[in-house]
Formats: C-alpha cells, structure tokens, sequence
C-alpha cells in the first residue's frame, strides 16, 4: 500500500502496536507524528525508525494540556490530517474488590477521555476522505477476570467509534477500530507475568499470541483506499481467540 506523503498523527506511538503502525507507514512513504509521555521513549523510537519523515511529539494525551500540545503543533505547521490512528493506552488487572480509584482513573483517562478529546480537538484538521482508527481490544467482548476496569475502557471506545462514523460520514471520514487480542508487546509483558501470557496464547486457535506488525499491516488496511467502503467496523486481530474460547 502507497501512503506517499500521506500525513499519519499517532497517539501512543513510541513502543508496541503504535511503533510497529508508524515503522509501516514510514515504510510506504507516509510522514507520520507520533505522540508519546517520555522524552526518552521517543528518542529510542526515533532512533529505530531513523527516517526524516518521522516526528515526535512530547504529549500526555490523557489530559487537555498534552493534547493541546498535539493539536497546537498541528495548526502551526498546517497539517491536513489523512490518518488519525489513535492508540495510546494503558491497562491495570485486579479483581474488582481491589480496584483503587487512582487505577480506574488513569485507566480511563487514557484509554477513553484522551481519545475521545483528540478526535474532537483534530476534527478540523482531518482531511476530506481521511482515516480514523481506534485501538480497542478483544476484551470489550470477553470477559476476563481481572479486567472490569480495563473491558470497560474498550467497551466505550467501541461506541464511540461507532457514532464517530456515523457522524462523520458527512464529511467522507470513515471511523473504524481495530480490535487486537493477545500480542508481544512490552505493555503486555510489564502487566502480565509469562504463565498468563503463555495461557492466553493457549487461548487462540492459532496457538500463538500475534505480533505488532500484524496489527499494523491491519491499521494500514483500513486506512487505505482499499478499505474505502468500510466504516464503523470493528476489526478481530486476535489470532481466533474470540471464537476459540466460544467452541
């Protein structure tokens, strides 16, 4: 797929799934920005990708001051906007009876509030036939223990993905998510211990938890003009550990 000079902003770009998705485009000719809370991630992410294309931006999109930091980068340098991929996110496991208020609002003021203001804040800078992504997760279906707080966040992405696409229709934007299951990712790896991790990849038909790279190849997709009759679509990476865990 060709993203020559097509402008990408991603939202938690520096490790993962959003690292793997900004490489990709980079790749396929994109100039991509990423955004990112540590000063320090974002130079190891830069360093990796290595590529003039790719800008990083020091912006804690879980609150008003971090995404007018984006937003205000955005309208300095007149950027029309082809691919909005919004992926920032953070999870804590606990059982409910364990759940402390500090976990549920970092939780949800990542993975719900700070996406839902940077597509409102960004709506003027999105181009006339562009791409909005979310990254939301197989656990707004399942339900794990341990993750009331975490399925929540998702659960609520999904519908606001949803009404995004419909009320963003008018405007030739189209709305999807993209719904990962288990994969290699450091976030994973810091909040799940490798006993779990190995029973999760036990948990999916195809025996194997997935790679950031085929979510990205997936993000890609949907952003694509192949994917141009396609809105308001939630997307199942997850190896077939829905269904396998229905059989």
């Amino acid at each position: 797929m060709n993203f020559k000079d097509k402008n990408v902003v991603i939202t938690g770009g520096t490790t993962g799934i959003g690292f793997a998705t900004a490489a990709a485009f980079i790749d396929a000719g994109a100039n991509v920005w990423i955004t990112g809370r540590k000063e320090e991630n974002l130079q190891a992410a830069a360093r990796q990708i290595d590529n003039p294309r790719l800008t990083t931006v020091l912006s804690d999109t879980s609150n008003f001051e971090g995404i007018a930091t984006l937003q205000n980068l955005i309208i300095e340098n007149n950027i029309k906007i082809d691919v909005l991929f919004l992926n920032a996110g953070i999870a804590t496991f606990a059982p409910i009876e364990q759940v402390t208020e500090a976990d549920f609002d970092a939780q949800f003021n990542t993975n719900v509030k700070g996406h839902f203001f940077t597509l409102q804040k960004l709506i003027p800078h999105l181009q006339t036939g562009s791409s909005v992504i979310f990254t939301s997760s197989t656990v707004a279906t399942a339900s794990n223990l341990g993750a009331s707080v975490y399925s929540a966040t998702k659960g609520a992405l999904n519908k606001i993905a949803q009404i995004a696409a419909n009320e963003l229709a008018s405007k030739n934007i189209r709305v999807n998510v993209v719904s990962p299951g288990p994969i290699e990712t450091p976030g994973l790896q810091s909040v799940v211990p490798q006993e779990a991790i190995d029973h999760l990849a036990a948990a999916t038909s195809l025996q194997r938890i997935g790679k950031p790279e085929e979510i990205a190849n997936t993000v890609l997709f949907l952003a694509s003009d192949k994917a141009s009759f396609i809105n308001g679509t939630e997307f199942l990476v997850d190896g077939g550990y829905i269904t396998y865990a229905m059989k």
